[in-house]
């Protein structure tokens, strides 16, 4: 027996739709509201529509139950919103690889926005330890790869829970990522004085001995006496472009008196707080093997401090697989949820979809069993990245699979198989009644 179709509040405000063709972050930024990023129109483009459903009779009526059970928001006559269960995504090795699409992800989008034999759209968040971009970039940029609507409101990326340090740190290093993009980042989320590696070799040049500045790094790098600047944090906001000097930059902040460069503590008990946007060792891009990633920054700055000065440097790691992060996700999706469906609830469960078992697996498997999680958060791995089919994961996940479309089909089979058993045992209760 399907259970009644549920209303749901409506949305605060209304949806705006923005072509990636001509948009800019700063249009979605004065946006007020709820918006998405339209890609431009392929008239050649294939639907890729998924096979309608069953004609037989008891197909019929299982599919519709299943449509009533799991939505509670209808957006037109055809496609229902489920309130049941959501999806998270990371991005690399799942989604997108070396910068092209992974042909499996157009089709798992397209199933999650409706095309697919329930007739329901499934909401979805992207959770990425990459960053070096403003969510408004990334949102414009995936949207043009994936061939869809895509909205900041979806993304979190590994330095987006730094913005919550605004109120504690006034001025900060920033390191990594491509020119001056992570200061606009660290700017945008509200940090007041914001210092780049380029500021400082700018003041002198000294620093970093084998490394000199670009013309253009030299223009866009500040001015400035760093004799007399006190650098409260260190956030390392993408991966660095240059190990060598953005390290020797890091550690004299680190030996440094008062924060101060140019200095030298008698006791290396005044350095400042380190933040890396996220812990990953390795990742995966275009090349055919994984690539050290940020989180093999960190292990080799933990060693070269411990080498130089004798003590353990204790740093902070934001991203997958801390607990803060995922967190910080079940916020988003239920805030997304809210403004675009208008359902005020947590999901009962939520699909992370990752391809890396010691960040996405690990993150999403200790979050499911901590106190702190509201609802089931189901691991699936998937064999398009980080992770190659053949070996045992470090971290088992729930589901693995071949690729993210295998993976949106698992998640919307196993809650079809699980709504057909909450309705015969209603039926069965029904009848005993």
């Amino acid at each position: 027996m399907a259970a009644p179709l549920l209303d749901a509040p409506q949305s605060r405000h209304a949806l705006r739709r923005l072509s990636s063709k001509d948009i800019t972050k700063e249009d979605l930024m004065s946006v007020m509201g709820p918006a998405v990023v339209v890609p431009p129109t392929d008239p050649e483009g294939d639907s890729g529509a998924l096979e309608i459903a069953a004609s037989m009779e008891l197909a019929r009526r299982e599919i519709d139950g299943f449509r009533s059970a799991t939505a509670s928001h209808t957006t037109s006559t055809e496609t229902l919103v489920t309130d049941k269960f959501a999806f998270a995504f990371d991005i690399d090795g799942v989604l997108i690889r070396g910068g092209k699409v992974i042909p499996a992800a157009i089709d798992a989008m397209k199933v999650l926005n409706g095309d697919n034999r329930y007739g329901i759209k499934i909401p979805y968040i992207f959770v990425t330890n990459g960053g070096g971009k403003t969510e408004q970039e990334r949102c414009i940029q995936l949207s043009q790869q994936l061939q869809m609507e895509v909205s900041p409101g979806q993304f979190i990326c590994g330095h987006t829970p730094m913005r919550e340090l605004v109120q504690k740190y006034h001025t900060v290093l920033v390191v990594g990522g491509e020119g001056e993009k992570c200061r606009e980042v660290a700017e945008g989320y509200g940090f007041k004085d914001v210092v780049t590696p380029g500021d400082i070799i700018k003041d002198n040049e000294a620093t970093t001995p084998f490394r000199t500045l670009t013309e253009d790094e030299y223009k866009n790098s500040r001015a400035r006496n760093f004799a007399e600047v006190d650098i409260e944090a260190i956030l390392v906001f993408a991966d660095s472009r240059d190990w060598a000097s953005d390290q020797q930059i890091i550690l004299d902040l680190l030996m440094s008196k008062n924060h101060r460069l140019g200095s030298r503590s008698d006791t290396y008990h005044d350095a400042p707080p380190v933040f890396f946007s996220h812990n990953d060792v390795v990742w995966s891009a275009s090349h055919d093997l994984t690539r050290l990633g940020m989180g093999a920054l960190r292990v080799s700055l933990e060693a070269m401090y411990k080498a130089v000065t004798g003590r353990a440097l204790q740093t902070n790691a934001f991203g997958k697989p801390q607990l803060g992060t995922f967190q910080f996700a079940t916020r988003l999706l239920r805030q997304w949820r809210l403004e675009t469906h208008g359902i005020d609830s947590a999901p009962d469960t939520v699909y992370f979809v990752g391809d890396t078992p010691e960040s996405d697996i690990r993150g999403t498997n200790e979050f499911d069993s901590s106190d702190s999680s509201e609802n089931t958060w189901y691991s699936i791995l998937v064999r398009t990245g980080v992770y190659q089919g053949g070996t045992t994961p470090t971290f088992a996940p729930r589901a693995t699979v071949d690729n993210v479309l295998d993976a949106v089909r698992h998640g919307i089979e196993r809650e079809y198989r699980n709504a057909l058993k909450k309705a015969a045992a209603a039926e069965a209760e029904e009848a005993v009644a």
